[in-house]
């Protein structure tokens, strides 16, 4: 197929039997040998089904159960895209880069119908719950995605998360460096990240050719990401560290990645900048729809998330008031926010702040393991970082690899500072770390062979696994954990991020008035600098921050929604449970089973919940 793919083409499909001898030539064909180390690398038992990549008949494959295409799926877009095998430690060995360009956006939604196809066959009025289940996952989110791709969303990944030139670096964060094999891996990759690169470009040149773009606020945000890692040279300075015998390979490696950066960045300014002039921040109803199916597992009434979105905010408002007189009396919200940010409990130092989260996780762990939670020996090793230079403002979480050889790590970006408040950390640390996302997404990992590796990695569902690490905030509130006000206060604030997320994602992206009891610029429709003084209004973050945040919503469309839309079916699960058992409920028992089902969407999230003991 052409790389310059049309409307038409994008929804073509390839011959079942060509793909499937297109990707067995591909396995068979690896770029370089691999190493004898791994050899015994984990891969698909001798005994088990062979990959919807290997050339096996359709009858054959169709026999399978909706647990075993999942995972045969999981196999072939780790061999498709070699990020999602790094990060899963699925290919330690492997040192090739995906191709992003409209070819291999096409390959991969070939896999996915595919998959579909098979899956049409397998499912049947009589499947056990736990094979039903996986089902309606593997058709739910194969579904989503075929959506976005067949309606050339594909052509415009930029913004400053999840596109490809973020993920053309976090993959070596992702990988081994205990030995000089891990290390030659590395170098060979960097190698081929050049190549990646361009297959990017060749995908926003037909995203111009088609008028596909993204606005310039994504390419002028990408463009610094790109600056700041050349000057701080974070190539060259992450290989210093490798083996003196391979100092010259890594060298080049870096050094060719880097060219490929600046070549990339020239190109953003220079071609892709102008063709983008014109281009609008929001996507407009229809694509937000198909972007928040993606994000949420549901088709969602906007107008009525909108709605939930400013009645939290008029919740979380008045609590935030009594929370701020009881540290200052008389005093806002932000004024008192702006006062624990100057005066209040920090610490100094990136190194010292690292220490200090590891050190409330493992606290953390100490504190939940028996009483609220079980925790298996694995899921109690999780390690604090600090992110890179150039990374979004949030702090964020990167899951286990699934033999737990690579912890689960959160990470805090720091943005150049030196000092850090702690009355607004502790809370996005339970959130990011324990008992939120690593406590969730490492359990996963421990029950794999109980679901599927496709239910406990890719298959996993934005509005499930944030609104869970939101739950989890919650939880410790209702534990006691946030006793402090100055600690409840951050909690808060937290919280109130969420639902203004609701409010201004909805409303920038498919124009929402702003109602008339809002008591901010009532009447008037949502617009960039409108959210942005609303959050400053509202939120105790920096204006880097808020600014960070206000290009990532417009960048992704609907995800910034799935966090408080996660916590809400949480929450009803919990309390459906809660009263389906009465005196017999057992929180921790339903923690455990909550935690053990592996991912869902929301069209079914609140109603399994419900049903656990």
């Amino acid at each position: 197929m052409s790389t310059s793919s049309t409307a038409s083409s994008r929804s073509a499909r390839t011959p079942l039997s060509q793909f499937r001898a297109l990707l067995t030539k591909r396995r068979a064909t690896p770029p370089h040998p691999l190493p004898d180390e791994y050899a015994r690398a984990p891969r698909p038992a001798e005994n088990a089904e062979p990959s919807l990549v290997e050339d096996e008949s359709v009858q054959h494959t169709n026999t399978l159960t909706p647990r075993q295409l999942a995972d045969q799926y999981v196999e072939t877009l780790a061999d498709l895209n070699p990020v999602v095998g790094a990060a899963l430690g699925l290919r330690p060995g492997d040192d090739t880069m995906p191709d992003f360009s409209p070819a291999g956006s096409h390959t991969l939604a070939d896999a996915q119908r595919a998959t579909l196809a098979a899956l049409d066959a397998a499912e049947r009025a009589d499947l056990p719950p736990e094979e039903e289940r996986a089902a309606r996952l593997l058709r739910e989110r194969l579904s989503a995605e075929l959506a976005i791709y067949d309606a050339g969303d594909t052509l415009c990944r930029v913004s400053n998360l999840f596109s490809p030139v973020q993920a053309c670096r976090s993959v070596f964060l992702l990988m081994p460096t205990d030995t000089d094999a891990d290390w030659s891996v590395i170098a060979r990759r960097l190698g081929n990240v050049p190549a990646a690169v361009k297959s990017y470009r060749v995908s926003l040149d037909e995203g111009i050719a088609q008028g596909v773009l993204a606005a310039t606020r994504q390419v002028e945000t990408i463009v610094d990401q790109i600056s700041t890692w050349i000057a701080t040279d974070w190539f060259q300075d992450f290989v210093s560290t490798g083996p003196s015998s391979l100092r010259s390979e890594l060298k080049a490696g870096a050094d060719a990645t880097t060219a490929a950066f600046a070549e990339l960045r020239d190109y953003l300014v220079n071609t892709y900048t102008p063709a983008a002039e014109g281009t609008p921040d929001a996507v407009g109803q229809q694509r937000y729809l198909r972007s928040a199916r993606y994000w949420t597992g549901s088709d969602l009434d906007l107008e009525a998330t909108y709605r939930y979105g400013w009645q939290e905010y008029h919740r979380l408002r008045q609590e935030m008031y009594t929370v701020a007189d009881a540290i200052m009396p008389g005093a806002d919200p932000q004024t008192v926010m702006r006062h624990l940010n100057e005066y209040g409990e920090a610490v100094e130092g990136p190194e010292q702040i690292r220490i200090w989260l590891q050190q409330l996780m493992d606290d953390a762990i100490a504190d939940l393991d028996g009483t609220h939670f079980d925790l298996a020996d694995p899921i109690k090793r999780v390690e604090s970082m600090i992110a890179p230079p150039g990374s979004a403002a949030a702090p964020y979480y990167s899951r286990p690899s699934l033999d737990f050889s690579r912890p689960g790590r959160t990470w805090l970006p720091t943005l150049g500072r030196e000092r850090f408040p702690v009355w607004d950390l502790i809370s996005t640390w339970y959130h990011e770390g324990v008992p939120g996302h690593h406590l969730q997404l490492a359990q996963w990992v421990h029950v794999q062979d109980r679901l599927s590796r496709y239910q406990v990695s890719v298959g996993s569902v934005s509005a499930a696994t944030e609104g869970w690490a939101l739950y989890a905030e919650r939880l410790m509130d209702e534990l006691g954990y946030l006793s402090d006000p100055a600690h409840r206060l951050g909690y808060l604030d937290a919280q109130m991020l969420r639902a203004v997320r609701v409010v201004i994602d909805i409303g920038m992206h498919v124009g929402m008035v702003i109602p008339a009891d809002s008591g901010f610029h009532p009447g008037e429709t949502w617009t960039p600098e409108l959210a942005r003084e609303f959050m400053s209004l509202n939120l105790g973050r920096d204006q880097k921050f808020i600014d960070s945040e206000i290009v990532r919503y417009l960048g992704l469309p609907g995800q910034a929604i799935s966090y408080k839309l996660g916590e809400r079916a949480w929450l009803t699960g919990r309390e459906a449970a809660r009263a389906a058992r009465g005196a017999d409920f057992d929180l921790k028992a339903w923690h455990m089973a909550a935690l053990s089902m592996g991912a869902l969407g929301l069209d079914d999230l609140a109603t399994e919940l419900a049903r656990l003991p």
